[in-house]
């Protein structure tokens, strides 16, 4: 064997061996285990500030608490070193406006990678800041300028003294932390002016930000290392600004921290809630805060069995309720010659379930529909469709089809979809047809509900196809008419976009269906968004 096959057969025995440690130490125990720690700090951090909402920025920092105000979605992609940007496509305005309403709020995230902040809350969420200040100082300018040339012609000048000191007060400058070079910080200043621009020109409704909001946004950081006096602490109305305090749930210490209780050891894993599909076996957030203490107390050795059995449970309860309750699979551990290398607890899914308790206290996810101003569009989750009341009409893009008791047929169509991930053209294949049975109903004046898997990419990339086809620029069903007219821009459908997001919060679209969505409006001409 030649020196290079020797050298290639190490590197993959290095390689197998290094993945099969990380499986070693990332199981299902230790994740909880972990997660069920870092919760503690993150209810210590919150009791400090109890009348500050808690957030949970998605997916990994919804594990972290068993009770949130609200979830907020800002990509540590967006904050990256020298690639930082700020996305139109995910504006969480309902963050701004719900801490202009609570005077703050608190966002819970954690990492895996070894520092002390995911790049979401070091760069990302102080760019957010930054720029939707300065909007909200144009803002205040024009109004002022508006207010002084009223006072002028009325001779009453106070009102008009008061507000431009308010203007000239609000800080605008891009609050970043420490670690942060100065020479990033540079660069990112640089694109501020840039940024604010798009944000004036996507349509976002700035003016209620302006309303809302008494003092201007800055960001806090708290980790596990940093120092609190607790008769030191603050009140939150004294700072004068708007405290966004940006809470990392997990230690960040680089080295294995071995664990142990009395009666059991385990091994921490920092951010340990990124990622689930690879470890939590088709367990949600709020499943493990409904049986934390079963899981946590049950150990190492049986916590799989323990998960597989109330995944399992929570499933036949959804499927018997006419929800969609697909089974849930776990891919077996490779054997080697024996069986005996089966990890302690790795239990194969799916079950033989004709044993099971069916858990009727089992907590269902969170289901709404989301209805887009006056356009008699809604948003939602195929869930909550099965069984909903007030639509005249369903427009189903998830998967599996769903069970509806409508008094008209045709009132129902499934158009099964799947992400860009999985097929890149299921959307725009199927976006015709989509429409097409919108402006039927819609041209009836018959209200439509579009929904998919978890109400937030999918559906919403329909509804902006929809809402675009269909709909003028006041937001008024034409059928198409001033579409026909229109040369559809990416800035044009980013701006009916973020009306989308004002009315469904939660709306997460992806790059890869946003880009179908531009290319079946702009007729196949740009495959960019």
């Amino acid at each position: 064997m030649d020196d290079y096959a020797i050298s290639t057969t190490t590197k993959l025995s290095i390689y197998r061996a290094a993945r099969s440690i990380k499986r070693r130490e990332n199981t299902v125990y230790n994740a909880l285990r972990s997660i069920y720690e870092d919760s503690i700090f993150v209810g210590e951090i919150s009791q400090l500030w109890p009348e500050l909402p808690l957030l949970a920025n998605l997916r990994c920092g919804l594990w972290y608490s068993p009770k949130f105000h609200s979830t907020c979605y800002f990509k540590s992609t967006d904050g990256h070193t020298n690639n930082c940007s700020f996305s139109t496509s995910r504006l969480n305005l309902h963050v701004a406006l719900l801490a202009g309403q609570k005077g703050g709020c608190i966002i819970v995230d954690s990492t895996r990678r070894g520092k002390r902040f995911p790049d979401s809350m070091s760069k990302t969420i102080p760019i957010w800041t930054c720029v939707l200040n300065r909007c909200i100082r144009n803002h205040l300018n024009s109004m002022c300028g508006t207010t002084a040339q009223m006072d002028k012609e009325s001779n009453a000048s106070d009102q008009h003294d008061e507000s431009t000191r308010h203007t000239v007060d609000w800080d605008c400058s891009l609050h970043l932390p420490l670690w942060v070079s100065e020479t990033e910080k540079a660069s990112i200043e640089s694109h501020i002016e840039e940024w604010t621009k798009q944000l004036d020109a996507s349509g976002a409704d700035i003016s209620s930000l302006a309303m809302f909001l008494k003092k201007p946004l800055r960001p806090l950081w708290i980790s596990q290392k940093t120092v609190i006096w607790l008769n030191e602490v603050p009140d939150h109305d004294s700072w004068d600004f708007t405290p966004i305090i940006l809470v990392t749930a997990s230690s960040s210490s680089g080295v294995i921290q071995h664990r142990s209780t009395s009666e059991f050891s385990w091994n921490y894993i920092p951010g340990a809630g990124d990622d689930e599909e690879s470890w939590a076996r088709g367990l949600s957030p709020n499943l493990f805060w409904s049986h934390v203490y079963d899981l946590i107390n049950a150990g190492p050795d049986v916590c799989n069995q323990k998960v597989a059995d109330i995944v399992e449970k929570d499933r036949v309860y959804r499927a018997q309720r006419g929800q969609i309750a697909p089974q849930v699979t776990v891919k077996a551990p490779k054997l080697s010659e024996s069986s005996d290398h089966l990890s302690q607890g790795e239990v194969p899914l799916p079950l033989d379930s004709s044993n099971l308790e069916i858990n009727t206290k089992a907590s269902d996810e969170d289901c709404a529909i989301s209805w887009l101003g006056s356009t008699n569009l809604a948003v939602g989750t195929s869930q909550v469709a099965a069984n909903v009341c007030n639509v005249d009409c369903i427009l189903n893009c998830d998967r599996d089809s769903i069970s509806l008791c409508l008094p008209d047929a045709e009132a129902y169509l499934h158009i099964p979809m799947v992400t860009s991930k999985w097929d890149r053209f299921s959307v725009l294949s199927n976006l015709p047809s989509a429409v097409n049975f919108a402006k039927l109903n819609l041209t009836k004046g018959k209200t439509l509900l579009v929904c998919c898997h978890n109400g937030e990419d999918i559906s919403v990339c329909v509804c902006l196809a929809i809402l675009t086809s269909l709909f003028n620029d006041e937001g008024t069903f034409d059928n198409g008419k001033s579409f026909i007219d229109t040369h559809i821009t990416k800035w044009e459908m980013r701006r009916r976009l973020v009306y989308i997001c004002k009315f469904a919060p939660n709306a997460r679209p992806s790059r890869g269906n946003l880009r179908q969505v531009f290319s079946f409006l702009s007729g196949g001409r740009n495959n960019s968004v």
